[in-house]
């Protein structure tokens, strides 16, 4: 059944409407809480978004300003758009209001911004002096503050509270107006590498994947993971699953990709007969791994090449296999549900015909011309991104079903401004956590208490890693979130005393920042899937940690053992690389299987507890490093397998 026909399903299948997301998203996540413009106020509202995307990309291609000139533009107009979306607190929903403080908030914490643009090259030639006037001093503090409480509304708590305690720590150790000059004045604080990325890249990329949702490539995707697995056992679910994978490394967004492919998914779902508070869990946990999903990883893949000194076409290639289990376990874990219920797939009338998308392969050109751009070095990935949105809007223009328009790209260009909002703002509170740490020499006395705690076992430190991301994750974009994990955590990881490898630490802190989005206690894309399937939000939430167990098991597996993501000692042979990779392949495979058909508890038949637990834990051997562990991991999940198929052979016989 193409998507277009989906409307077919909602007479016959309880689901929530756009209403009930809002109330949902409203009602957990910040960035659902904007303010309700109408009339001329929203003209000019989204007017300034669409101005200041077309600014970012001329930036990001033509200017030759220097930093400081480009990043306090950038961040006095995140401030000035921010305040303009996001009113004091949730709940509010006057039309056209913005109250006079909120205003005053506004003009005043933008200033500075512009005002050390204007005069930046007088201000650097100061240095450290211009903290000697108190003008520069006490507009240094309101535009930190600004900022801060821009967070407050637009991102959470969890990140402020970082922020501000590392702040007084910072401000008891260290002199007043360096502090004030570190955080301000220079590119080690505000203007340090999180930012400076997010307005480089992030904001282009953010800008090419509101361009390419309007062409009408999430359909395309959904009716691509139809005709593939649409007709086997409970194919709705399999098709969540592939379907998100694909449109969620585009997205970025947990939450806006649960609800985009959900909003068709999961009443295809419900109808073949999952369980409400599972077939929203299956979306959010597969749109949440779209996060992990190469090449293009939400634009993270472009932060973390920054953080790491790699190129991105080689943090593409590392997160290749991580991303395939986390998918293969969902699969699995979907399958072996449809097979517990006896539910079948959709039906050959209900398929899209093959014929009919080949002819729409076109629209995944600005996504091959973009990776192959990037991945070869030629140019920037800026540039890049910009051609990749050039092209996007001539394949828009082809497109005879879905064509896209004046209207569409305007509404792109507004969706990408006011999207770019929570993830620089973020960026700035990790660029202040970046340079408190840098400031105070925090990093070190960091890794000595880690270390004692965890008695220099590398185990115990990464289960505190873990602890620490999801919780700073909860309602964070990812970005930002990986921004702090990296400058904090991950030196802690790579420590000689912990000893985890750079790549590997770096991916450890990404992946459990991304798994936030469907952790309880605030798991905002389990609550997004929960209220399109009209199903319990903490019960949809503990559905999608399951199905994803894969993101809670993967990054211990490849922090011990880096060949998982392609990194091998030095002097290692051609041949023994390929037959490591091979056999990390092939045993972390039917791990995964084993751990998914544990947690399913069928396998062919129901298991008693004794088998799931010797299924988890011959699925863990498997994915643990180490011969001995996958000859054990083997022989156990093989046999329980073995027995339970002929088990389930002879029932049906007799019966």
């Amino acid at each position: 059944m193409d998507v277009k026909d989906n409307k077919t399903l909602e007479p016959e299948v309880d689901v929530g409407t756009a209403a009930d997301v809002e109330e949902v998203m409203k009602k957990y996540d910040r960035e659902s809480n904007v303010r309700v413009w109408e009339g001329m106020p929203k003209t000019i509202v989204r007017l300034l978004s669409i101005i200041f995307s077309v600014y970012c990309i001329w930036v990001t291609l033509f200017s030759v300003a220097i930093p400081e000139v480009k990043l306090n533009v950038f961040l006095g107009s995140i401030l000035i758009l921010g305040y303009l979306n996001f009113p004091i607190r949730k709940g509010i929903t006057k039309v056209n209001h913005m109250p006079w403080y909120d205003i005053l908030i506004m003009v005043a914490g933008a200033f500075p911004f512009f005002y050390f643009a204007y005069h930046a090259k007088d201000i650097i030639k100061l240095a450290t002096r211009v903290t000697k006037d108190p003008f520069m001093v006490a507009i240094a503090i309101i535009g930190v503050l600004a900022l801060m409480e821009l967070c407050r509304r637009s991102v959470g708590i969890p990140i402020l509270c970082v922020v501000g305690c590392l702040l007084i720590y910072t401000f008891m150790n260290v002199r007043f107006g360096k502090v004030v000059y570190d955080l301000f004045y220079t590119t080690t604080g505000l203007m340090n590498t999180p930012i400076n990325v997010c307005a480089k890249y992030i904001v282009v990329f953010i800008i090419f994947g509101a361009f390419l949702e309007r062409t009408g490539i999430s359909a395309f995707f959904i009716n691509l993971a139809n005709c593939v697995a649409g007709s086997s056992a409970g194919g709705p679910a399999k098709v969540a699953v592939i379907s998100s994978a694909l449109c969620g490394m585009v997205s970025g967004s947990s939450v806006g990709n649960t609800v985009t492919t959900g909003s068709v998914t999961i009443p295809m779902m419900k109808k073949t007969g999952y369980q409400p508070q599972f077939a929203g869990a299956v979306e959010a946990a597969s749109s949440t791994g779209g996060q992990i999903m190469p090449p293009i990883m939400g634009a993270a893949a472009f932060l973390m090449a920054e953080y790491m000194g790699i190129p991105y076409a080689q943090v593409a290639l590392k997160a290749i296999l991580p991303a395939v289990l986390y998918f293969t376990g969902i699969y699995i874990a979907v399958h072996l549900e449809a097979k517990r219920l006896g539910l079948r797939g959709l039906s050959k009338e209900e398929l899209p015909k093959i014929k009919n998308l080949l002819p729409k392969l076109y629209l995944l050109l600005p996504l091959i011309i973009l990776v192959v751009m990037v991945s070869t070095n030629m140019y920037t990935m800026q540039f890049s991104a910009s051609v990749a949105i050039g092209i996007t809007i001539l394949v828009g223009l082809v497109n005879k079903d879905d064509r896209i328009t004046l209207t569409k790209c305007l509404d792109a260009l507004e969706a990408g401004g006011k999207g770019t909002i929570t993830v620089a703002v973020a960026c700035a509170m990790a660029g202040l956590v970046a340079g408190c740490i840098t400031s105070t020499g925090l990093a070190s006395k960091l890794i000595t208490i880690i270390v004692n705690v965890s008695g220099g076992h590398a185990i115990i430190a990464l289960a505190l890693t873990m602890l620490c991301c999801i919780v700073l994750g909860m309602g964070v974009p990812t970005t930002a979130n990986y921004c702090i994990m990296a400058a904090t955590c991950a030196p802690i990881l790579m420590s000689p005393q912990i000893g985890i490898p750079r790549v590997c630490a770096h991916f450890f802190v990404f992946y459990f920042g991304i798994v936030a989005d469907i952790t309880p206690p605030v798991a905002l894309a389990a609550y997004a899937g929960s209220a399109i399937a009209k199903a319990p939000p903490m019960k949809t939430a503990f559905n999608a940690t399951r199905l994803a167990i894969a993101a809670f098991i993967v990054p211990y597996i490849f922090a011990f053992s880096p060949v998982m993501l392609f990194e091998f000692e030095a002097g290692t042979s051609t041949a023994m690389i390929v037959l490591q990779v091979i056999q990390i392949c092939i045993t972390s495979l039917l791990g995964i299987f084993g751990v998914a058909a544990a947690l399913n508890g069928f396998l062919f038949r129901q298991m008693n507890p004794i088998f799931r637990v010797l299924m988890a834990l011959g699925g863990l051997g498997m994915m643990i490093p180490g011969a001995v562990s996958d000859v054990i991991g083997l022989v156990v999940v093989g046999g329980i397998y073995a027995y339970q198929f002929f088990a389930a052979k002879k029932e049906k016989a007799m019966a």
